[in-house]
């Protein structure tokens, strides 16, 4: 990688990064634990605070700054694209497109889109005042914020696909007719649909039931981490535990 494409990569991730923490002063975030703190798991006491659409944004860049530097570090294919002119080949990455599949594995596509948008889910429904009791019952209200949590991941899904700070801007995903695909525009919200539902059934019957017989905090935040996937990257992204849980610390 040449020093030009260094800099180009490092320009980028530290105008993402400069972009979060600013954002984040715009509303207060959920009084929530953060990483090193004394207690490693403690539920939140008030309700969130300010506009729930200003705290999703900060911490949606967050878990944005969080995707494109992974893969600017661990993608061959991203780095090699991040030179030449930047505007240019980015408004010739942005298409519309015209097959199903985009050359991603299936693994990708199937698994790893969908657990990304959920974790945008989850970003939204602990931003939006009264979900804490979402584990509650499978009630009208359940179901209304679980599609109000779709409809944020699909609108991160198309700013990861297209935005200013998108796989087309940053790798140039799209120049090349062949690396897009509708998959993932159909298969990232509806999969998120699906990992948001699936786990919180996994949380309330089976992580539940498995810390009431087991008192060990490692292997109940580990247990949390396996089941939820989109869950604990969501944590990440929003400075907890990755093993967090709003309505119930790790020790009770």
């Amino acid at each position: 990688m040449t020093r030009a494409r260094l800099s180009v990569a490092s320009a980028l991730l530290v105008l993402l990064s400069s972009v979060t923490p600013v954002v984040a002063q715009v509303g207060p975030m959920p009084n929530t634990p953060r990483v090193g703190a004394a207690e490693l798991d403690e539920p939140g006491d008030d309700p969130v605070a300010g506009s729930a659409w200003r705290g999703a944004l900060a911490d949606s860049m967050r878990l944005l700054l969080i995707e494109h530097g992974v893969r600017v570090a661990f993608q061959e294919k991203t780095r090699v694209e991040l030179g030449g002119p930047f505007f240019r080949d980015y408004q010739r990455s942005v298409r519309m497109p015209r097959t199903w599949g985009d050359g991603d594995h299936w693994l990708i596509n199937y698994v790893g889109h969908p657990i990304h948008g959920a974790a945008a889910g989850h970003i939204w429904r602990d931003h939006e005042p009264g979900t804490d009791g979402l584990d509650r019952g499978w009630s009208r209200d359940y179901w209304a914020k679980q599609g109000r949590a779709v409809a944020w991941a699909t609108g991160y899904s198309l700013q990861f696909e297209f935005g200013p700070f998108s796989e087309a801007s940053i790798g140039n995903v799209g120049l090349r007719p062949n690396t897009t695909g509708w998959v993932d525009h159909v298969v990232t919200p509806a999969g998120a649909f699906g990992f948001l539902v699936a786990e919180d059934a996994l949380d309330r019957y089976l992580v539940r039931r498995f810390e009431e017989r087991v008192r060990n905090r490692v292997w109940r935040a580990s247990m949390r981490m396996l089941l939820n996937p989109s869950r604990t990257l969501s944590n990440a992204a929003q400075g907890r535990t990755p093993w967090h849980r709003t309505t119930r610390t790790l020790s009770h």
